[in-house]
């Protein structure tokens, strides 16, 4: 069974299926099917035009056919490059330890895994305890597109009463955090241009150099301590509230470990770690996610470039929509002069924060705490995803669980899956679901 959960792993990142290229991904879409057929589930791939497929899968309970659980994932993932910093292949699902080296080999394949390993050793031993749905799409790391159309044309297919969502951070203690919510996201590039061409950048002395221009307007939108300048940003969001600083307030951050592990040696702004786990769980942002113009090789090149673009993600909290800050940035732009730089905008999703009294909530935790002799529950992911699609369109609370360690390298070189993790979660889901059955 050990073997069982790393050859499935190895098989699936061993398949590339970069959205962003729409590198592999019918190939990938068609072998999650055929796992979760081999698991014993009923699957089939559906598809809407323009859009990458979906893999629905789904498994109905004997002894109980009252309750369904659906379970969420992705099979796309991330570009490997930087490719020379990988000590492997970034498809060769390379086993050192106990760990799966690979592209997604957390993000979101090792997830995937574990959630067809609860299922198969549940119809192993019989039956599953409720009905279970898999919902696996191929357009997660390139924003979610076309998933609520898929949502909403399956919606009798895929409804259910929870979600357990496509992912879940594993702490330092190697505890899980049962998170419930997600932030949401405004991914947008600003582009400048003030030539018809490059030139020579003697030229600057009366040429305005679009980089500069750039720049001055990106300048404009963050405060040093990561507060965003635009007018009206935070007009809706509500401050925490006593008890929901209070749980912030038990957010497993571990400053050590984070500071060592990313190399950093202090915070924004200098937070401590108070403020810190309040900004992971309730702070918006604007990231500068790429910025370029002009020549960027190797040596020297005198040149004044005829145009300079920066791609910026905001992340964004309850309260917050996509297409409200949307139209606030460009206003800001407007009325700071800068009117002329072109914001085109690339991918949104909107925020969702699930009630803690939720049973699901209660489920997952209890199960977790079983499994891996520990849980904490958390307000907010500081992941992205369409979980406010989900919960409007199935009407159903979505909490997020799984096996990712907190430091497993998802969308960095060399990212691995902890098998003992994915063991974990795949033994926790399954005594999750039988929880859940019994909910009325």
């Amino acid at each position: 069974m050990a073997d069982r959960v790393a050859s499935d792993l190895q098989r699936l990142v061993r398949q590339p299926s970069v959205s962003a290229r729409g590198e592999g991904i019918e190939e990938c879409a068609e072998l999650v099917s055929e796992m979760l057929s081999d698991a014993g589930a009923h699957s089939r791939l559906v598809r809407l035009k323009g859009a990458a497929p979906m893999v629905l899968g789904r498994v109905e309970s004997k002894s109980n056919p009252g309750r369904t659980l659906l379970l969420y994932n992705h099979y796309d993932v991330q570009p490997p490059e930087p490719l020379e910093q990988w000590r492997d292949p970034p498809f060769s699902g390379a086993r050192r330890g106990g760990r799966i080296y690979g592209r997604g080999a957390s993000d979101d394949k090792g997830e995937l895994v574990a959630r067809i390993e609860a299922v198969r050793r549940c119809l192993e031993d019989g039956d599953v305890p409720c009905n279970v749905a898999f919902a696996v799409e191929g357009e997660e790391e390139v924003g979610s597109p076309n998933v609520e159309r898929y949502l909403s044309k399956y919606r009798r297919e895929l409804a259910c009463d929870g979600v357990v969502w496509e992912f879940g951070y594993v702490d330092t203690r190697r505890r899980p955090v049962i998170s419930l919510g997600m932030k949401g996201l405004l991914f947008v590039e600003l582009r400048a241009r003030e030539a018809a061409r490059d030139a020579h950048s003697g030229m600057a002395v009366i040429v305005r150099n679009p980089a500069w221009r750039l720049v001055e307007a990106l300048s404009t939108l963050r405060s040093p301590d990561g507060r965003v300048l635009i007018k009206d940003w935070y007009r809706e969001v509500r401050p925490l509230t006593r008890e929901q600083k209070r749980a912030a307030a038990r957010e497993p951050l571990d400053l050590a470990a984070f500071r060592k592990e990313y190399g950093i040696r202090q915070l924004v702004g200098g937070m401590g770690v108070r403020r810190a786990k309040e900004a992971m769980v309730a702070g918006a942002t604007c990231n500068i996610a790429g910025v370029w113009s002009g020549y960027t090789g190797e040596g020297a090149k005198t040149v004044l470039p005829a145009q300079a673009a920066a791609k910026l993600d905001f992340r964004l909290v309850p309260g917050m929509t996509p297409e409200r800050q949307l139209r606030r940035l460009r206003s800001h732009l407007r009325a700071r002069g800068f009117g002329d730089i072109e914001v085109v905008q690339f991918h949104s999703v909107a925020p969702s924060r699930t009630d803690p009294s939720d049973p699901l909530v209660g489920c997952l935790a209890r199960a977790a705490d079983r499994a891996f002799g520990g849980s904490t529950v958390s307000l907010s992911s500081t992941g992205t995803g369409p979980m406010e699609s989900f919960s409007r369109v199935l009407g159903a609370p979505c909490v997020s669980f799984g096996c990712t360690h907190v430091f497993s390298r998802i969308h960095s070189p060399n990212e691995f899956a902890d098998l003992d993790l994915v063991r974990r979660a795949a033994s926790a889901l399954r005594m999750a679901m039988g929880e859940f059955a019994r909910v009325r």
